[in-house]
């Protein structure tokens, strides 16, 4: 063979050989993965950003989630059954005490209506108001008293579990602590939150079920806040002393209002109690001179008449000097 064409296949194999090496070597050597880490340290900036956006987003979804599994849970409260209204009231009646208390309050309404009156249509009126309106009006005027207990205690109560954990005691038994210490109805709540706990049932599940026997912003507020704690993690301590401060300052421009408006509402109590009294003065002192309003036809149909629209007034004044916070 001649030496020339020994000499190119020679080269020809070192020039292949070359290439392979300078294309393969990088890969086989790991010079592209430490050139690869050193552009990602380069630039340790941006990829930091994009994992906290990532973390940000995660973070929002978590908590996008919580409030609607919250708010589904609150629609479901709509219903509200009979015994949940009687725990709201802070009563432990049963249902079959609560039904014979207003059959009692039905008869002896319609009986005194009928022996003042004698008329079968007042006893009647009688045996509704006192069966089907004064019950559930005791009931909610008990829920009411008990709300305003509520609202009272609950910031102290909130303010021992941020001292509790700045000290650093556990959550549960800051719990133990309210439930024992508390004033009422706080303490009751507290106790039936811990019992509820020790049948099993999770920390944010006992909270949420506050708001059912308690239905006001404050407790509903709490629950919130433990739920979205339990998903995100956080400064529980610091969610909770904002918490505390916020419902002090509701519970502050709520009395603000209310010395605002106590004007209003001493000038809507003249008023309303002046038809009412002008009327007793003059029976007491001219009886004979005011008694055809209640004997003849046309003067009950005027006292009917102007008592619809004597309550349509105080109704209206009421709408007017109440506010909600």
């Amino acid at each position: 063979m001649d030496l020339s064409v020994i000499a190119v296949i020679v080269l020809a194999t070192l020039a292949a050989g070359g290439v392979a090496y300078a294309l393969f070597y990088p890969l086989l050597s790991g010079q592209t993965r430490a050139e690869k880490r050193r552009k990602d340290f380069a630039s340790p900036v941006a990829a930091r950003g994009i994992d906290r956006e990532a973390q940000a987003r995660a973070k929002r979804g978590q908590v996008a989630q919580s409030l609607k599994e919250i708010e589904n849970r609150e629609s479901a409260r709509n219903k509200i059954s009979l015994e949940t209204r009687i725990a709201q009231a802070g009563l432990s009646w049963s249902r079959k005490k609560y039904f014979v208390i207003s059959a009692i309050l039905s008869v002896v309404t319609g009986l005194l209506l009928l022996l003042a009156t004698g008329n079968t249509i007042m006893a009647v009126a009688g045996l509704v108001i006192g069966g089907l309106g004064m019950p559930p009006w005791f009931l909610k005027r008990c829920k009411t008293r008990r709300l305003k207990k509520f609202g009272i205690e609950f910031p102290n109560a909130i303010d021992i579990i941020v001292r509790g954990i700045r000290a650093g005691l556990p959550l549960n038994d800051c719990l133990r602590i309210i439930a024992s210490e508390a004033a009422e109805p706080v303490k009751t709540e507290f106790r039936l939150i811990i019992e509820s706990q020790a049948l099993g049932l999770p920390l944010t599940e006992a909270a949420s079920k506050l708001f059912e026997r308690m239905p006001c912003a404050e407790s509903n507020f709490f629950g919130i806040v433990l739920a979205i704690q339990q998903k995100t993690g956080g400064n529980l301590s610091e969610t909770l002393g904002n918490l505390s401060r916020v419902i002090r300052e509701r519970r502050k421009m709520r009395d603000k209002i209310q010395a605002v408006s106590m004007e209003a509402k001493a000038s809507a109590a003249i008023i309303g109690s002046l038809p009412p009294v002008v009327a007793l003065l003059v029976w007491l002192t001219s009886p004979k001179y005011i008694e055809i309003l209640w004997i003849s036809q046309a003067g009950k149909f005027a006292l009917i008449v102007s008592g619809i629209w004597m309550l349509i007034g105080v109704l209206i004044m009421r709408k007017m000097i109440n506010f909600s916070i």
